[in-house]
């Protein structure tokens, strides 16, 4: 069987450094590794939809911005296939077929959709497409037969959800979709980094996030209004890394040559929190050391980012091609589903002979 990988963003703002950690910067690795035979990333405009659709223009706008930090991050159109969710139709008739294998109850019990409704204030009016948008999902990993989803931890739920469409499927219809598998990232602290502000979710929608192409300044300005320990008052007092946000970045981020660098009377990160959490260690001296680490990981990302914003035709056109790649792919799906459904009467030369036999002896 081939290797596949698939995965992909809502296109509803400039990515920000919890996309990286959870999910982007392991796809550029897995990319480069050579290991797979095809490589799927989504710009998923259809999915922002769902809870965007009285604002359509602000999906538009931001295709590009997604394009421009995926390849300003190292996805190369050469090895990954670049495209927009809306610009394969056939996405959509999946979803419908996959509908029919789904009950409410149990959309309404997916943690991630019960958690999203929350944040959205959608309790008493979910559009139906948000509610729905678990086997959306499913048709999009399905389509492309992928075998490998890197995603962050939150969506775990989502990917349960779409290997229960496919046995389901498969149970009915006979062998036909591949059950995928979920991968999550190596380091336990880029599982769900949380916001700047110390809550659990890093949102565009909350104002919380360091995006990739911040400038200099501004990701400073973040980094020194961080979270960190409110009972850590004065240098002398002892320190919590639990809920410090400034430490969980660090876990994230930090890599050994950058305590040379930037921090050289600490071996490593360890010592760094030993001092920390016996006293005797300031947080501003602790904001300074991850804002000068931030800084050396995003500017190369935010200086590939300019070179591209140089030729914007360019990046659609990847963007052109990458979709009508996706296309044929995802009809080649849509036509072995149907074919298992029964329904792609018109390719059924033995049911239309066996009707015309049956017609012809009356």
């Amino acid at each position: 069987m081939k290797k596949i990988m698939l995965t992909g963003d809502r296109p509803t703002g400039r990515l920000h450094v919890g996309h990286y950690v959870g999910s982007l910067k392991r796809r550029v690795e897995l990319q480069n590794t050579g290991d797979f035979d095809e490589i799927f990333i989504m710009i998923a405009d259809a999915q922002a939809l769902t809870d965007n659709a009285d604002n359509p223009e602000k999906v538009r706008q931001n295709i590009i911005e997604v394009a421009l930090d995926y390849m300003a991050c190292g996805l190369d159109p050469e090895k990954s296939t670049l495209f927009i969710q809306s610009q394969i139709p056939e996405l959509c008739e999946l979803s419908f077929y996959y509908m029919n294998l789904v009950t409410v109850s149990r959309l309404q019990r997916n943690p991630t959709v019960k958690a999203e409704i929350q944040m959205r204030n959608f309790e008493a009016s979910i559009p139906v497409g948000f509610f729905t948008y678990p086997i959306s999902q499913a048709a999009d990993i399905t389509a492309f037969k992928a075998t490998t989803v890197p995603v962050g931890e939150d969506q775990m739920p989502m990917i349960e959800q779409t290997k229960e469409i496919v046995h389901k499927f498969n149970s009915v219809y006979g062998e036909t979709l591949v059950d995928p598998k979920i991968l999550l990232p190596d380091n336990a602290a880029c599982l769900r980094l949380p916001g700047i502000d110390g809550k659990a979710k890093m949102s565009k929608s909350l104002g919380n996030c360091i995006y990739l192409s911040e400038e200099p300044e501004d990701i400073k300005k973040k980094v020194f209004s961080m979270f960190t320990d409110p009972g850590h008052i004065r240098i002398e007092d002892p320190g919590k890394l639990e809920g410090n946000t400034v430490f969980t970045y660090l876990d994230a981020f930090c890599r050994p040559e950058y305590f040379p660098e930037f921090l050289p009377e600490y071996e490593n990160l360890d010592e760094l929190k030993a001092h920390y959490q016996r006293g005797g260690l300031g947080d501003m001296k602790v904001k300074r050391f991850l804002n000068n680490v931030l800084q050396a990981e995003l500017e190369p990302i935010r200086n590939r980012r300019k070179e591209l914003q140089k030729d914007i035709p360019a990046i659609y056109e990847v963007l052109k091609k990458g979709s009508e790649k996706a296309e044929a792919v995802a009809a080649q799906t849509l036509s072995e589903v149907k074919a298992a459904m029964k329904i792609n009467y018109f390719d059924d030369e033995e049911l239309i002979k066996t009707q015309a036999e049956k017609f012809s002896e009356r």
